[in-house]
């Protein structure tokens, strides 16, 4: 009997000693969760015998469990490094099979698709054409396309004329002649096919005397007027301000505040296209201080190229493109479960599901009890090296011990062999 009690003993050191060196192996292993070897006594049962009688027949490993604690965080210099802060696992497809991780080295493979270093395609959420997230869980693919341009149909802008400014002394306007008007600000536009384009406004003081204050407002693009009468003179649009200085109407329209600009032509294209510019003073002041544009916006742009990507901390993916402009990719997803410890481990840091671990809870970070997400940030081995080497002391010494106990019941048989 001594001998199977000593045997349970090196054999439940031995594991000890497996799982420990694990640990040590994985010390710098990015996502790695440290193990600790629980133990428990075996008692053999008796029906005649009293409790207080029964000797141990050893000992047995009961579980290896993991310990999922959080661990430091090291910052690096690749965006799509990601980090969990706080509970949840981020989810992978391996071959079809989804597994769970908490090692975010991710980057991106040959076709687009957000991977990890294992080629594992990491699983979110996608987007719709207006940056909307979709909540149905795919592969996140990052597009490498360019950005389409999009013709300019807005122009927005606030700004404030001088209530001080006399009419010009010459009184017919020309754009090449400064002194038939008052102020000028211009602002680029964009084609259908992304090619830039001045639009300027020319502001002239045309207050009838005892009147309104009024201006007129000519409108060119790339140094043409935008609108011309039958003589190929330029029209101008009429802007009115109210006696506190605010817009009151444009082109006599009360309450109006804006005017379009007809049939500009897009001349870069096949068939040139013919749309309408709407130009929007809403806001613009006329007061006693000097021009100036407070604030000025169009809606178009030409087309770009990929330049880089950002992820917030709620797992959302920004595309920013060399035109200034951004678009939302997708949004990385979590998963959570009731019983981390019932995760089946799989290698490569993931686990699977398993009954015991029950469902995964699948959200974006933020949601619910899941974490947020840190981008250029990994999340290092929770394992306590120093703990472990003082563990792997100790594990040793057992099995020592242990393999003494064989070695004692071995001198006691043959002690009783050796009688005569």
């Amino acid at each position: 009997m001594s001998f199977n009690i000593g045997l349970s003993g090196i054999r439940a050191a031995n594991i000890d000693l497996e799982v420990t060196g694990n640990n040590i192996s994985n010390a710098s292993t990015i996502g790695f969760k440290e193990s600790r070897t629980e133990f428990g006594d075996i008692y053999a049962n008796s029906l005649f015998g009293s409790g207080s009688l029964e000797v141990g027949d050893g000992v047995r490993v009961t579980e290896v469990a993991q310990s999922f604690d959080q661990g430091n965080l090291a910052y690096t210099e690749n965006e799509l490094d990601l980090a969990i802060s706080g509970e949840g696992f981020f989810i992978v497809d391996a071959g079809g099979e989804l597994n769970y991780t908490r090692d975010g080295t991710f980057g991106v493979n040959e076709s687009g698709f957000l991977v990890n270093n294992s080629g594992s395609i990491v699983q979110g959420f996608g987007a719709d054409d207006d940056n909307n997230i979709i909540g149905v869980l795919t592969d996140l693919q990052l597009s490498t396309d360019n950005i389409a341009p999009q013709q300019t149909v807005d122009v927005d802008w606030r700004i404030n004329l001088d209530a001080g400014e006399l009419p010009p002394l010459v009184t017919t306007f020309d754009s090449t002649d400064a002194a038939s008007y008052n102020s000028v600000t211009s602002v680029t536009i964009f084609d259908s096919l992304g090619v830039s384009h001045t639009l300027t406004q020319y502001y002239v003081q045309n207050s009838p005397a005892g009147g309104p204050s009024q201006w007129q407002a000519y409108t060119y693009i790339d140094g043409a007027a935008a609108s011309v009468d039958a003589t190929g003179n330029p029209v101008p649009n009429l802007l009115t301000f109210d006696s506190t200085g605010n817009l009151s109407a444009v082109d006599g329209v009360a309450g109006a505040t804006e005017f379009d600009i007809l049939n500009w032509s897009d001349p870069q294209a096949t068939d040139p296209a013919r749309a309408t510019l709407t130009i929007n003073y809403r806001g613009s002041t006329q007061f006693g201080s000097n021009f100036g544009v407070a604030d000025v916006s169009q809606d178009g742009f030409t087309t770009g190229r990929l330049s880089g990507l950002e992820i917030d901390e709620f797992g959302i993916i920004f595309a920013r493109f060399t035109n200034g402009q951004s678009s939302v990719v997708g949004q990385v997803a979590l998963a959570e479960f009731t019983n981390n410890q019932g995760l089946q481990p799989v290698g490569n840091n993931s686990w699977a599901q398993t009954f015991q671990s029950g469902e995964a809870n699948i959200g974006a970070p933020g949601s619910a009890a899941l974490g947020l997400v840190n981008s250029g940030v990994l999340e290092e081995s929770n394992t306590d090296l120093t703990e472990q080497l003082v563990q792997l002391i100790i594990a040793q010494r057992n099995y020592q011990a242990n393999s003494k106990t064989v070695e004692t019941a071995d001198q006691v048989t043959q002690t009783i062999i050796n009688i005569r």
